[in-house]
């Protein structure tokens, strides 16, 4: 069986044939830096982990870029001037770029937390400006950007006059038309210098408080937000290349944004299969501020927020997510993922057994036993195979518990089933436990080291409660001797980062 993804811009699985034989170019949409990635961040980038992993496997040779968003996440929709990156550097009393690089490394520290590879190349967007301004001149140069007060705006209307008739209008992939686009569109500031309302931004002139702001063509000013995954996935991956990724939210309009821009500048649709992941409810709720529910990575690992009973360790955040096929939506609660948190206790112990059970050349007293044993291993790549179902994988690695834990106990004679298949098993599940769902074992030292911490932030609160602020301050500055930085939430809880 080869290789199918559901492809979001057909809206239907298809056999998955790379532009060159043995090689393949990913690219996804990677953080906005301006804050601490959240639950929502962890699922997409787990998602195209695993699809990294499982393309490595099949033996093709693949380059995966993922973008670090920089230059102020630019919102189309909401508030059209603000560079969110500027604006949080201003409360945190930061230069932006030493906020970018606090977000960043605390961005990478959570990836290693859930043993995520890293990408082949993680380009930024302020490392990428001229791109980005000579892609901005070719769409000028071609008649589908106009500029208005320093600032830059994509024709839409244009671009559809031409490109719908060759099947490419602008909507194509999240299913919008024109006409509900501006009929869903709020009047929002700066709507007024556009020609139409359902322009987008390619370039914005700064305004005197605007703190990151390049010299371009047509003023000082600042990249619009999709132009910059328009000119690092075409520097990186050529003009077409085989995988886009990211979660549905960012269908419309960032990805549709993506496919007219780069369909202008290269003459042709950027991307062979869109693949996109659903999001992350919180007790059936999408995670909002307004719900304050949502939840910071750091918060996870340590239970530190109102809404979580314990501290969740990374790997259980990662099978959690993996029990589920990428494109369902996955609800979040305690519940579910205390039970994950055993459920993955359970698969991993059975596996650490299964490793240490020796094998050798006998035949199965239980033929039958066996039989099963084989078609649950040689489903795992027809699993796979079938759009990533990494659900129907871990189903069928726990219907292979039992067998393992039979044979510990002795329920189950040790041969059972042949050698040759407790082999097989033993290099199976390696491969798809470790290499493919790139799972490990849970480290109890880091969930020690929580406890620690949030032992002495807890003597820290009381102290400051007695106003024993001598004894708080200690607390403080010996942790920060340590490399562990305490911060004051204003709703009153304590978050902590190391390094």
């Amino acid at each position: 069986m080869s290789l199918k993804v559901y492809n979001s811009l057909s809206r239907k699985k298809e056999t998955f044939t790379p532009i060159t034989p043995g090689h393949v170019g990913m690219y996804v949409c990677g953080p906005t830096v301006s804050g601490e990635s959240h639950l929502g961040h962890a699922r997409p980038y787990i998602t195209f982990d695993v699809v990294f992993r499982y393309l490595n496997y099949l033996g093709y040779k693949v380059r995966y870029v993922r973008n670090i968003t920089d230059a102020g996440h630019f919102e189309e929709e909401g508030r059209e001037a603000e560079d969110k990156i500027s604006k949080k550097a201003v409360l945190e009393k930061l230069e932006p770029m030493e906020l970018v690089q606090k977000y960043t490394n605390l961005f990478h520290w959570a990836m290693k937390e859930f043993n995520t590879i890293e990408p082949s190349i993680e380009p930024t967007a302020t490392g990428h400006i001229v791109e980005q301004i000579n892609m901005i001149e070719q769409i000028i140069a071609d008649g589908y950007a106009y500029t208005i007060n320093g600032s830059v705006y994509f024709d839409v209307n244009k671009y559809n006059e031409h490109f719908s008739k060759q099947g490419q209008p602008y909507g194509i992939l999240s299913g919008r038309n024109l006409e509900d686009q501006l009929d869903t569109t709020r009047e929002l500031d700066g709507q007024d210098e556009k020609r139409n309302k359902a322009d987008f931004a390619l370039w914005k002139n700064a305004p005197p408080e605007h703190i990151m702001r390049w010299k371009s063509p047509w003023g000082e000013g600042f990249p619009g937000w999709h132009i910059e995954c328009s000119a690092m996935a075409t520097k990186y991956l050529g003009t077409e290349f085989d995988i886009h990724g990211g979660g549905m939210d960012l269908q419309f309009p960032h990805h549709e944004c993506e496919i007219a821009q780069s369909t202008v500048c290269n003459h042709q649709a950027p991307v062979r299969y869109w693949l996109h992941n659903n999001m992350i409810t919180i007790n059936g709720r999408k995670m909002g501020k307004s719900y304050n529910n949502v939840v910071k990575l750091s918060e996870l690992f340590t239970g530190n927020h109102p809404i979580l009973e314990q501290a969740y360790h990374p790997m259980t955040i990662r099978f959690f997510i993996l029990q589920s096929h990428y494109r369902s939506t996955l609800d979040f609660g305690n519940d579910a993922l205390q039970a994950s948190e055993k459920a993955f206790k359970r698969l991993w112990e059975a596996y650490e057994v299964l490793q240490k059970l020796e094998t050798g050349s006998w035949q199965a007293t239980d033929t039958e036993l066996d039989d099963k044993v084989n078609r649950y291993l040689d489903e795992l790549d027809g699993f796979m195979d079938d759009d990533f179902s990494t659900a129907k994988v871990l189903a069928n690695l726990f219907e292979l518990v039992p067998v393992i834990n039979g044979i510990k106990h002795k329920q189950l004679a040790a041969d059972a089933i042949s050698g040759e298949t407790l082999s097989l098993m033993q290099a199976k599940l390696k491969t798809y436990i470790e290499d493919i769902l790139g799972l490990k074992a849970e480290s109890s030292s880091s969930q020690q080291l929580e406890g620690i911490l949030q032992l002495l932030v807890n003597i820290r609160k009381e102290a400051k409660a007695k106003k024993d602020f001598m004894t708080s301050d200690r607390i403080r500055k010996e942790l920060e001797a340590l490399g562990v930085q305490l911060k004051d939430e204003k709703d009153g809880s304590v978050s902590w980062t190391i390094g």
